[in-house]
């Protein structure tokens, strides 16, 4: 089969199309045929092995100890182990599994959900990583309610439309921060009011909301703290800014949390079955689509992945296979 692998780290130059061997699902495993994946920055950090802790953390600390890329995915169930119930050859599913830019991929029961019928293989791929760090991040985090203001910085990025999608799903007045060219593309996904940061500052004129989501780590701590509602929480997205914010994110939030009227927590997202499940039934409702900027055959991924790279996107950046 096709896979794209790399040996070293660095840029996308270093990453390679070529024919490796097919997997074979063990007992409880699925073996996936791909037909569409999408790039996040979780994929150029493990190709970069940036920041430091990624390489320990995964295991390489000179070079990388596992060779493939990829964890969004959409396709088509290929064979399953004999201890898998959930899914059968034929069905359609998308989910996050490593290895994902490749013809096939092994992922397990939990790493996958069935493919709403109204939504492509393209825009199922879309998904998982991004959208279930939206999910999380409302719910879990912030605990959005009906009625509730909600600021998204990064709005028109793949976690930040996820996230204006689904809050508006739950009945939260929703603000999104992008710039100029996206200003229309926020306001069509539901946001109820849109700051185009070239010509507004979002933290500057008075206005505070009972939840603030940032994506971009472009805005200290105290600034976000002082457009919140005391009582209110600020979400840093930990998988979206710099080293420092992902390594010490969670301890320096828990810090100034328990300093100030306004709680700041830092997370990076796990995937699992159950938030796909719950994402699926907002796609299958017509509430929340992913939105699509770019599609890249596989063969162009050092293209894909330099263009989400500089951090433009206006959505999401598929690989067709």
């Amino acid at each position: 089969m096709r896979a794209i692998v790399y040996h070293r780290y660095g840029g996308p130059e270093n990453l390679e199309l070529r024919e490796i061997e097919r997997p074979s699902p063990t007992e409880s495993e699925v073996l996936v045929r791909v037909r569409a994946a999408s790039v996040n920055p979780v994929d150029w950090h493990l190709m970069r092995g940036q920041p430091a802790l990624a390489r320990v953390i995964f295991g390489g600390i000179l070079r990388p100890k596992q060779h493939r890329l990829g964890r969004d995915l959409a396709g088509v169930v290929e064979a399953v182990g004999p201890a898998v119930t959930a899914f059968k050859p034929g069905d359609e599913v998308f989910g996050a599994a490593p290895g994902s830019f490749a013809e096939f991929v092994i992922a397990t029961e939990d790493q996958l959900e069935g493919k709403p019928a109204n939504v492509t293989f393209e825009e199922a791929a879309a998904v998982p990583i991004a959208g279930i760090t939206a999910l999380q991040a409302l719910r879990d985090l912030a605990n959005v309610q009906s009625g509730q203001r909600l600021v998204v910085n990064g709005a028109s990025g793949g976690v930040g439309s996820f996230a204006v999608q689904i809050a508006k799903a739950w009945g939260a007045t929703v603000t999104g921060v992008t710039s100029a060219r996206n200003v229309e593309r926020v306001r069509s996904i539901g946001a109820d009011d849109v700051v185009d940061y070239t010509q507004e500052d979002f933290v500057v004129g008075g206005q505070r909301y009972d939840v603030v989501f940032d994506n971009v780590g472009n805005r200290s701590e105290a600034e976000l703290g002082q457009i919140t509602v005391p009582g209110g929480v600020v979400v840093l997205n930990g998988g979206a800014g710099n080293t420092a914010q992902i390594v010490l994110g969670m301890i320096a939030t828990a810090v100034r949390s328990r300093r100030s009227a306004v709680s700041f927590k830092s997370f990076i997202a796990r995937p699992n079955r159950g938030d796909l499940t719950v994402l699926a039934a907002l796609m299958a409702g017509g509430q929340v689509k992913p939105l699509i900027d770019r599609s890249y055959p596989l063969a162009e991924i050092r293209d894909a992945v330099r263009y989400l790279e500089t951090l433009h996107a206006r959505g999401k950046v598929v690989i067709t296979i």
